[in-house]
């Protein structure tokens, strides 16, 4: 009588793959969507599409530091992936740039610890809010920047940036449908002019779904004299509601901290 043999499993060691990610968000329906508006034209299916090429595994997952809306861009995304892959670093970065559309490119790929997530590490966020000021909308910043033809009143927007830093909850400061909390907090707000630019730059722990577009499109009313910095406090309280989000289009994720 044959004795049956035990096939031994052998555990397959998967590599923790962090990238830096620059893309151009004007073609792109964010990041990611999900339910009833999922669509292939994110920036993680694009690059989802060229990883499963490169490694040749189908069920690969990505991980991002922020997640950006429709139009916004970035210069520092960051996310992670887990791979079979034993690839060297630097042939994955020249791969994924071969491969990628021009409007996403990868600026550094580095392999880190498993235990390393792109989003449950992050510890701060930055965005940054660019807008031109002038009589006439120059040709070649139109798809990158906001443009305005009257100058805001900077003092009154830090003025009013000094209410929103701290500890708060910004429910009403966003349009999240379902979060299990929406306290955030943010360390810092500043804002920038010379010459014909302005850059409003929002440094917190965390964001909230168009959270940063929300509160530069109520800095910016503001900034016009439309309304008072007061407001900051009633739409904390549910009195009054934000202004209009910020074009996305001078919106950008500038960096993540680990």
């Amino acid at each position: 009588m044959r004795r049956r043999r035990k096939v031994k499993e052998v555990e397959i060691s998967l590599r923790n793959i962090k990238i830096t990610i620059e893309y151009d968000g004007s073609r792109y329906q964010g990041w990611a969507r999900l339910g009833k508006d999922e669509s292939n034209n994110t920036i993680s299916n694009k690059i989802l599409e060229v990883l499963k090429k490169m490694t040749g595994e189908e069920q690969i997952e990505l991980f991002c530091g922020c997640r950006t809306e429709v139009g916004v861009h970035a210069y520092g995304q960051t996310a992670n992936f887990k791979t079979a892959s034993d690839m060297d670093i630097m042939d994955m970065k020249r791969y994924l740039n071969r491969y990628l559309p021009m409007d996403i490119a990868i600026v550094n790929v580095e392999e880190m610890s498993e235990r390393f997530h792109s989003q449950l590490n992050a510890i701060s966020k930055t965005y940054m809010f660019r807008m031109t000021v002038d009589d006439v909308p120059s040709v070649f910043d139109r798809k990158y920047t906001y443009h305005c033809f009257k100058v805001p009143d900077k003092q009154l927007m830090r003025q009013a940036s000094l209410l929103l830093v701290g500890t708060h909850d910004f429910k009403n400061f966003s349009t999240a449908k379902k979060s299990k909390s929406t306290v955030r907090k943010i360390y810092d707000i500043e804002i920038y002019s010379a010459a014909q630019e302005m850059q409003i730059i929002l440094y917190a722990d965390d964001f909230l779904h168009n959270m940063a577009r929300l509160i530069v499109g109520t800095l910016l009313d503001i900034g016009h004299g439309v309304r008072p910095k007061e407001d900051i406090e009633d739409i904390f309280d549910g009195i009054q509601s934000p202004s209009a989000p910020c074009d996305p289009k001078g919106l950008y994720l500038q960096e993540i901290s680990y």
